[in-house]
């Protein structure tokens, strides 16, 4: 099992303003979403986990191991992030090249990492735009190359940051079943967030981020019910819970269906 551990994490840009204000978490087998508004820290914080940046105070480790130890070129072999927004992560010219740069950059043959990448792109629906310049496809088409760029790379550790903005529902419904496989093949998925709908219906654990701490964390069914701290973050909760609530229904909705058995009963 994938774990990892973060002990006392600190950082900040600037000496006058720290960004990440001891951060103390364990992160293994659960698909976690990783809550807050703008500033409170998260992409901060995954950065750190890549490797992109290194920490003022504290230890990360990977399955035991120091990550200020390894440099973000060795990282990448484990950890995989997708970023915001996929004009930071494309650069390549051709759709399957921009696939296949990340396992060709880990070593593997260009065979294999053609075919990974073919695969990635499968997944993704684009498969019938390997071909193509990245940049003659639409924003959103673009973040599921980025997508499957961490895919064909088969990391351990994969980091969404905000992977449903710009799709719609079959978008949506296309990353859903990606991270349901990414979990079922063992994987550690993070994912930062802004659509609480999103995060409650997919993902097992929610961490609440706000001005660099970690203000709750929890099984997601009872980090969305609390309403309280949900606020306190500035966060409203999911459209089910507060549609629930106006009907007066006592307990925790995390879906339409989990509501709609509900309002049937």
């Amino acid at each position: 099992m994938t774990e990892l551990k973060i002990d006392s994490l600190h950082f900040s840009y600037t000496s006058d303003a720290r960004v990440l204000k001891g951060i103390d978490l364990r992160l293994n087998d659960k698909t976690t979403a990783i809550v807050g508004q703008n500033g409170a820290g998260k992409t901060t914080f995954v950065k750190l986990l890549k490797g992109l940046l290194q920490p003022d105070e504290g230890v990360i480790t990977l399955n035991g191991q120091d990550t200020k130890d390894s440099t973000a070129a060795n990282l990448a072999k484990y950890v995989g992030m997708v970023f915001q927004n996929p004009n930071d992560q494309i650069f390549k010219n051709k759709v399957v090249n921009e696939v296949m740069f990340g396992p060709l950059n880990l070593g593997r043959n260009e065979r294999d990492s053609r075919d990974k990448a073919l695969a990635a792109l499968k997944k993704v629906g684009l498969e019938h735009r390997s071909g193509n310049n990245p940049y003659d496809l639409s924003l959103s088409e673009r973040k599921m190359i980025s997508i499957a760029s961490v895919l064909a790379m088969d990391t351990d550790v994969v980091i969404f940051d905000e992977p449903t903005m710009g799709q719609d529902f079959a978008g949506k419904e296309t990353i859903k079943d990606i991270i349901s496989e990414l979990r079922n093949h063992g994987k550690l998925v993070l994912c930062i967030l802004h659509d609480m709908d999103f995060a409650a219906e997919v993902f097992e654990r929610a961490i609440v981020f706000n001005q660099g701490k970690v203000l709750l964390d929890g099984p997601s069914r009872e980090v969305f019910a609390n309403k309280m701290v949900l606020e306190q973050a500035f966060l409203e909760q999911p459209q089910v819970m507060q549609v629930a609530q106006a009907f007066g229904l006592e307990g925790s909705y995390l879906t339409e269906d989990e509501l709609i058995e509900r309002l049937k009963g």
